[in-house]
């Protein structure tokens, strides 16, 4: 359920908006248009809006500006810490992960940013057929998170970033569990979503996923 990568973000936490900035050069692709794409989140969502993976609140941050009620999940305690310092008590953030939360009232929006690859396909079902019992007729599921349009096209980025020598990168990308639009899509459409994806840079997409 993505816990078991707890200490890695307990140690990111330190580093991890300067990550996103562009100031590590292994992640700087991985992060390229990070502001655009929070902002693109933020656009697709409303109403009552549940977010997973809420991190250091960059997300969150937006999501409130624009007005939203926002219900934040994060495992990490060391990341939960700088989010609520950020937010100044303007949403509670509560501990959990994707599968495992505090189940709201009827969400109109479930989002997350950099983070649904923490779980492996078979829990990413799990999750996306629990969020149809959450959302209201209408309602979205919206991640932003690095995906492959197919297996082969995962395998090549590992290559690539090995040549580069970006080994963190390489071998981030080969023990997490990075999965295909293909997969998502199918999983989506199965459980009544109509999905649409859109690409940001060579490793993220915009998944957007409304129930029909």
């Amino acid at each position: 359920m993505g816990r078991e990568f707890i200490d890695l973000f307990e140690e990111w936490s330190k580093s991890y908006d300067d990550t996103v900035s562009g100031h590590d050069i292994e992640y700087q692709e991985v992060f390229k248009h990070y502001d655009r794409i929070l902002d693109s989140v933020t656009d697709r969502a409303h109403g009552h809006v549940l977010e997973f993976g809420v991190g250091t609140g960059n997300l969150t941050e937006r999501l409130l500006r624009k007005g939203l009620k926002v219900s934040g999940i994060e495992p990490s305690p060391a990341m939960r810490e700088i989010a609520v310092s950020k937010l100044r008590g303007k949403t509670e953030i509560a501990d959990g992960d994707f599968i495992d939360f505090p189940k709201p009232e009827q969400v109109d929006s479930i989002v997350s940013t950099y983070a649904f690859h923490h779980l492996t396909d078979e829990e990413k079902e799990k999750a996306i057929a629990n969020y149809g019992k959450l959302l209201n007729t209408g309602g979205k599921i919206v991640f932003a998170d690095t995906m492959y349009q197919s297996r082969e096209a995962h395998e090549r980025a590992i290559q690539d970033a090995r040549q580069a020598g970006f080994h963190n990168l390489a071998n981030d990308l080969q023990t997490e569990y990075y999965t295909t639009i293909p997969f998502l899509e199918k999983a989506l459409e199965a459980n009544g979503y109509k999905v649409n994806f859109e690409r940001c840079n060579q490793f993220v997409w915009i998944m957007e996923a409304e129930k029909l």
